[in-house]
C-alpha cells in the first residue's frame, strides 16, 4: 500500500528522512481493528519523529501519522485515539503511554491497525476530514483548558502563537465555551484570523494584554515564556504542551511563579473519554476544526514542508 514514512533520522534536515512509497498492509492481530483511513493529518509531532523524538533508529521504516478517520472492517465510520497501550487495551498503569508511531505503524497509509479500544464513533455531524483533525492536536487543546487549567465560561485566557493546530483550536474551543481569548502571533494576517475565529483581540509577541488573565495555553516555548508568566494573574495556570521554540527560556520567572503563587501544569495528548466529549462537542455545537489546506497523500512533502516553515494557519490534512 502506499504510505508516508521515516526511512532515516535526521534532527537538523527532518525532511530528508521522509519517503513516499509503497509499504506493507497491516496485518490482521487479535483484539486489534484494520482502519481504512479517509483522512489523516499532520502534527509537529510527526517532525519531531523525523528528527528521532520518540522513535528511534531500529524502529525505522515507520509509516508516520497519529490521527486518522475513516471506516473499519466492519463498515462504521471510525475516528482513532492515538496514545497506544503495549496491551491493546488501554494504556495500564504500569505500562509507559506512547503515541502512534512511536512503537506502531501509522495512519499516512491507505490502512492503518490500532487496537480495537482505540477505535471511537466518527458522529455523522463531522466530515472525514474534520475528524481527523481531532485526536492530537484539538484534543491536546481541549484538555489543557478544560482539565489542566481548569477555566469556566467568562474567564480569560491567552493562546500564544495564533496558527498553529493547538493554539488555533484553543482560540475555537475557548470561544465556544464563553471564554475571554487573547492571542499572539508574530504574524498580522494570522493575529486578523485569530480574530475572526473568537479571539477578542491579537497582539504581537510580548504586547502587554489589557488585563492579566486566569490561564495561558502555552506551545511555544522559549520564545514566549517570560511573556506566558508576566501575563498571568495572581494564583492563575500555565499549562505547556509544547515547545517549539526550544525549551530553554533566557528567563524561567522564578520569582514571579512562586510570590504570586502561579500554577505551571504540563499536558500532554488527551484521554479516550475526553476524545468522546470532544467529538460530541463539536457534534453539538457546530464547532469545526480549522483546516488549511487537505493535500492528497502523494503530495504529502508539500503539508511536511508547510508545517517546518510554520506558513499555515490550522491543520493540513492528508487524504489516501
Amino acid at each position: 500500500m502506499f504510505a508516508a514514512y521515516a526511512a532515516r533520522i535526521d534532527p537538523d534536515q527532518p525532511l530528508t528522512g521522509l519517503e513516499l512509497g509503497d509499504r506493507p498492509a497491516p496485518e490482521a492481530r487479535p483484539g486489534w481493528s484494520t482502519v481504512t483511513v479517509r483522512a489523516a493529518s499532520l502534527n509537529h509531532h510527526d517532525l519531531w519523529s523525523l528528527r528521532g523524538v520518540g522513535l528511534s533508529q531500529d524502529r525505522l521504516p515507520m509509516i508516520l501519522g497519529c490521527d486518522a478517520a475513516g471506516v473499519d472492517q466492519d463498515g462504521n465510520e471510525v475516528v482513532l485515539h492515538s496514545v497506544i497501550g503495549q496491551s491493546g487495551h488501554g494504556v495500564g498503569p504500569d505500562e509507559p503511554r506512547s503515541i502512534l508511531t512511536e512503537r506502531y505503524q501509522g495512519t499516512f497509509a491507505e490502512q492503518v491497525t490500532v487496537p480495537t479500544w482505540n477505535v471511537l464513533p466518527k458522529p455523522k455531524e463531522l466530515s472525514f476530514a474534520e475528524a481527523a483533525c481531532l485526536p492530537t492536536a484539538w484534543l491536546t487543546a481541549y484538555r489543557m483548558l478544560f482539565t489542566n487549567a481548569g477555566v469556566r465560561p467568562g474567564d480569560s485566557v491567552l493562546v500564544q502563537g495564533a496558527g498553529g493546530g493547538v493554539a488555533t483550536a484553543a482560540i475555537v474551543l475557548g470561544k465556544a465555551a464563553g471564554l475571554r481569548v487573547f492571542a499572539t502571533s508574530r504574524d498580522k494576517a494570522k493575529r486578523e484570523r485569530a480574530v475572526e475565529l473568537g479571539a477578542l483581540e491579537a497582539y504581537e509577541p510580548g504586547a502587554r494584554l489589557p488585563q492579566r488573565v486566569d490561564a495561558v495555553i502555552e506551545t511555544v516555548g522559549a520564545a514566549t515564556w517570560s511573556h506566558s508568566v508576566k501575563s498571568l494573574r495572581p494564583g492563575g495556570t500555565l499549562v505547556i504542551s509544547g515547545a517549539t521554540s526550544g525549551d530553554r527560556p533566557a528567563h524561567a520567572e522564578l520569582t514571579r511563579i512562586f510570590f504570586l503563587e502561579l500554577k505551571v501544569v504540563g499536558s500532554t495528548m488527551g484521554s479516550r473519554d475526553e476524545l468522546e466529549d470532544l467529538l460530541a462537542f463539536c457534534a453539538t455545537t457546530g464547532v469545526r476544526p480549522v483546516i488549511d489546506e487537505v493535500l492528497p497523500l502523494d503530495r504529502a512533502r508539500e503539508g511536511f514542508r508547510r508545517l517546518e516553515s510554520g506558513d499555515l494557519f490550522g491543520k493540513i490534512v492528508l487524504t489516501p
